[in-house]
């Protein structure tokens, strides 16, 4: 009598079965995560970019809505990531940074589509911060 070793059809449909389960419970989570991990970095070019404005501040007595007087290599400015463009507007003498998704980013993040701060250090919309 011959020994046979290996998987039936059966046993490898079941595991495929729950690989499959078990991917289509962590996918959603992981797209959450990478989500909230590109926010970060548009939240991050926001300090930046609030950083840089009152540095300039101190040395003009007014703020800019130029990026590439900031030190910035383009206006608008995008962060690291690509995902999110930042520029500022000047109005009033008050600077406003604003942060816009780009990309992927755009159509996962859709409640954190534009993320702003301003020279009072208000922060909006208080759900994306």
């Amino acid at each position: 009598m011959k020994n046979n070793r290996g998987f039936t059809l059966i046993e490898v449909m079941i595991a495929v079965v729950i690989v499959g389960i078990l991917a289509s419970i962590a996918y959603p989570s992981y797209i959450d995560f990478v989500t909230k991990g590109a926010r970060a970095d548009g939240l991050a070019g926001l300090m930046n970019v609030a950083n840089k404005q009152e540095q300039y501040y101190l040395d003009h007595k007014s703020y800019t809505a130029d990026m590439t007087k900031l030190g910035f290599n383009a206006d608008p400015w995008v962060v690291d990531n690509t995902f999110y463009e930042v520029d500022a507007t000047v109005a009033g003498g008050v600077f406003t940074a604003t942060a816009k998704a780009k990309g992927a980013q755009a159509t996962r993040d859709s409640a954190c589509l534009t993320i702003s701060l301003d020279a009072a250090g208000v922060k909006s919309p208080k759900e994306c911060w």
